[in-house]
Formats: C-alpha cells, sequence, structure tokens
C-alpha cells in the first residue's frame, strides 16, 4: 500500500470526527453504533486498512489503523472500539486458508466480521471439518457484521481438549442474542453469539498455535510484511488504541473546560489558575503519550523487521505485549486524573467526560488487559525461563 492510501483515510477520518462525537449519545441510547457511522467509516475504506490487497483491501502499516483508531475513539469511545474489534478481523481473515478468504470476500469485499475468541466452544472432528456448538458473550459490532470468528476446543475421543482454534461462520449459521446492557461501552452491542451444532469445514478453521508461530496458510498467498506480523502484538493493540484514543478525548475536553471553568466553592477562581489542576493534566498528557510513544515504537519496530522477512523476536514481541498492557492502565490513570480534577461537572449524565471514564474502565476488563499475565510472560523472559503462552 502506498503511504498517499493511508494518509488520505486518516484525513477523512479527521473530517468525520465531530459527526461521530455528536452521536456518542445516540450510540448509547441505541447500545450499538448508528448504521451512519458504520457505513461512514466503511465508505471512506476504514474497514479495508488491514484487508488484504488480494481481497480489495489496503494492507496498510498498522500504525495507521491504530491511529485512526485512536481519533475514533476520542470522539466516541464505543465507535472507536468498534472501528478497532470489527477494522482488526480482515488481518486475521487473511492468515487463513485461501478457501475461507474466498468464502468472506468472494461475493461482498466489503464484508464485516466480529468475533469472540475466549475458547468456550466445543468441536468435535468429522470428515471435513467439525461440529461446533457453543455460547460466546461480548461480540461487539455483531449487528454490523455477517461473518464471525469464534474460539472452542477441538475434543479428542477421550473428552479431553486436544487443540484451541478459531472458528469462521456466516451469519446463518449463528445467531445473535440481544443481551447487552453495561456502565460503558454502552454503545458497542457486545451480545451474545450462540451456534446449536453446525458443520464448520476444516478451511475455516485456523489453530491457535499456527497463530502463535506466525506459520499460518493465508501466508503463502498474502505475501505482504503486514501478514507477517504477530498476532499477539496486532490483536492486543487494537483493543489498547481505542483506550488511548479515550483518554486523549477526555483530555481534550477537560483542557478546553478548564480554561473557562470558574470553581464556585472558591470565591470565584479560575480553575485554569489552579496549580494542582496544571499538574494533573500535566500527569495525564505524560501518560497518554507515553502509551502511545511505545504503541509506536514496538509497531515500528516489529514491521521493520517483517518488511525484511527478518524472524521477530520473542523478547521484542514480549516487550510489545508488556508495553500494551501497561499503556491501557496508563490510559485508565489519565482519565482517572481528568475525572478527579473536573468537579461536579464530571458527574452528570450524557457528559463527555464521565462517558469516556465508562467506557475505558469497561475496556479494562477486556482479556488482553490482564496485567498480570502480561507482565509475568515479560519477567520469565528476562530471567531466562521459558515462556509458554496462546500468543507466544
Amino acid at each position: 500500500m502506498s503511504d498517499q492510501v493511508g494518509h488520505e483515510v486518516l484525513a477523512k477520518v479527521r473530517d468525520l470526527l465531530p459527526v461521530l462525537r455528536d452521536r456518542a449519545q445516540e450510540a448509547e441510547d441505541l447500545r450499538r453504533v448508528p448504521e451512519e457511522s458504520v457505513k461512514s467509516l466503511q465508505e471512506i475504506g476504514f474497514f479495508k486498512l488491514l484487508q488484504p490487497v488480494r481481497h480489495g483491501g489496503a494492507e496498510a502499516h498498522p500504525l495507521t489503523f491504530y491511529t485512526a483508531v485512536k481519533l475514533i475513539a476520542s470522539a466516541c469511545g464505543s465507535t472507536g472500539w468498534v472501528a478497532s474489534v470489527l477494522g482488526v478481523h480482515p488481518w486475521h481473515v487473511g492468515l487463513f486458508a485461501e478457501q475461507a478468504q474466498q468464502d468472506v470476500w468472494a461475493e461482498d469485499r466489503d464484508t464485516r466480521i466480529s468475533s469472540s475468541y475466549a475458547p468456550v466452544g466445543r468441536a468435535t472432528p468429522v470428515d471435513g471439518g467439525f461440529r461446533f456448538t457453543g455460547r460466546w458473550s461480548f461480540s461487539s459490532g455483531c449487528d454490523h457484521a455477517t461473518w464471525v470468528l469464534l474460539g472452542g476446543l477441538v475434543m479428542g475421543e477421550d473428552g479431553k481438549p486436544v487443540d484451541f482454534r478459531t472458528f469462521l461462520l456466516p451469519i446463518a449459521d449463528y445467531r445473535i442474542d440481544d443481551v447487552w446492557d453495561t456502565v460503558g461501552l454502552r454503545g458497542t452491542g457486545s451480545n451474545d453469539i450462540v451456534v446449536e451444532d453446525v458443520f464448520v469445514p476444516e478451511h475455516r478453521t485456523l489453530s491457535m498455535s499456527n497463530t502463535a508461530r506466525c506459520a499460518c496458510p493465508g501466508q503463502e498467498l498474502n505475501t505482504g510484511p503486514l501478514f507477517r506480523m504477530p498476532y499477539g502484538t496486532v490483536h492486543p493493540y487494537a483493543i489498547t488504541a481505542p483506550m488511548i484514543g479515550m483518554a486523549l478525548g477526555a483530555y481534550d475536553e477537560h483542557v478546553g473546560a478548564t480554561r473557562d471553568r470558574i470553581r464556585a466553592s472558591y470565591v470565584g477562581e479560575k480553575a485554569s489558575e489552579d496549580p494542582f489542576a496544571q499538574v494533573r493534566i500535566a500527569s495525564a498528557a505524560n501518560d497518554i503519550d507515553a502509551a502511545w510513544l511505545q504503541l509506536e515504537r514496538n509497531v515500528n519496530e516489529e514491521m521493520a523487521l517483517a518488511e525484511t522477512r527478518t524472524k521477530i523476536p520473542v523478547e521484542l514481541r514480549l516487550r510489545a505485549r508488556r508495553d500494551q498492557v501497561c499503556g491501557s492502565a496508563r490510559a485508565i490513570a489519565a482519565i482517572d486524573r481528568l475525572f478527579e480534577s473536573a468537579g461536579g461537572k464530571a458527574i452528570g449524565n450524557g457528559l463527555r467526560i464521565p462517558r469516556f471514564w465508562r467506557d475505558a474502565h469497561a475496556a479494562r476488563v477486556h482479556a488482553a488487559n490482564d496485567p498480570e499475565r502480561a507482565l509475568v510472560l515479560y519477567g520469565k523472559g528476562e530471567l531466562g525461563f521459558p515462556v509458554r503462552d496462546g500468543l507466544f
């Protein structure tokens, strides 16, 4: 992909931000991202940023994608979250066998895919594939998708799991149960997916062991550097990037409001003159910058190695994962400082800062943001212990 295409998409995303910002309350009320917003993101090419060129995508540098996500989330946390989740899935489908990619994109290159990767499904091997059953929670943006990626365990004859795979299913093979009613990320429509004993052909499954080793059938045809990037970086950063965007949106809102705010409890003192408010702003800005700069460094270093067909060392992959969970934590810390400094105006229903605060704290409970599990892997690696994890 030429840099020009990425710059054009980013420019169009920036043009959309005022509209997305105005629709943030509508997203909360609907409990899903408005259809108009998804359509606008599709029309400007956002959802194709990480899609293979062979299937009409841009195959962009991942940092272009994360930058677009950050901007969208700075306008509306729920829209940024759904955009990131739906937008990263074309990359994952690009790792599947060619027939699976044809199944998804042969008739419609604008096909969108949702997911729920928790291995709660159960798959039984049969001729040509698997019988598959399960119920999954938290499939963000599923109402805007016609395919889904689902995690499942392949069961052996003794009833014990023998593999952890991702299963790719069309909408005819599953139903959506509307259960989403939350305090944060309320506009993401992260409803349940239910599958009842359907057949999934072998080519529409992908073992997580192959994914972790960056050795997938789709790489034989999608030979660009994007598809040599590790899943353990690409997917987790799709969770952290919108959180950094939420922190950025809260920061811009707070700084703008603080310039004009008068603190009634301090006899007309201007909030902007409060040194403690100034310190909180500086600390929040530092956390946001640190989170983004580490994301940027890691993605650029990994992509540079992918471009030269150099194997990305596990040490770098562990560092990227370390910085990902810490980046999410920094985004939360920044929003907390801003929320605490905003005064009584921060607790009104429908206001932007409390919405960002709720959205970010809801995002924090995503499995990719479990800090102890990620940090212990980095510590083990540094101390010379073997690292055993589904992403490495």
